[in-house]
């Protein structure tokens, strides 16, 4: 207990410092953060033959899309993506404007058993900002 009572400032250092460690995985939803850059999307699309889904509205995604990009808008993702996502163990990418929509679009994803189910951090415009190229 001594130990403790001499040493409280490097005890104090140690817990902020480990708390400074965890904070990235605390504030992105836990560890396996759900979202992804635009590089990761494309090495997902090549590697693993990922599905790239827009939960745009149909002006939206007809404005500019990610190359072969399906387009489920986020009201219609329940009840569409079974039938445009057969097997549930391929990686989905959900896409949207800023990255907002697509968030809420993981989670109905992963609860119809998507598991790999990611959105792409900053949307479109991640996507655009990357010099990535965009089908109309």
């Amino acid at each position: 207990m001594s130990f403790f009572i001499d040493n409280w400032m490097l005890l104090l250092v140690a817990l902020s410092s480990g708390a400074m460690l965890m904070w990235p995985a605390l504030a992105s939803g836990g560890g396996g953060a759900a979202g992804v850059t635009p590089a990761e999307v494309v090495q997902l699309m090549n590697r693993e033959k990922a599905v790239v889904v827009d939960v745009c509205a149909a002006d939206e995604f007809a404005a500019g899309h990610v190359v072969g990009a399906k387009n489920l808008p986020l009201g219609e993702l329940e009840a569409k993506l079974p039938g445009a996502v057969k097997n549930k163990a391929t990686p989905v990418v959900l896409v949207c404007a800023s990255g907002a929509r697509a968030k809420r679009a993981v989670a109905v994803a992963k609860k119809l058993g998507y598991e790999n189910a990611r959105s792409l951090n900053g949307g479109m415009a991640a996507w655009r900002s990357a010099n990535l190229p965009v089908e109309k």
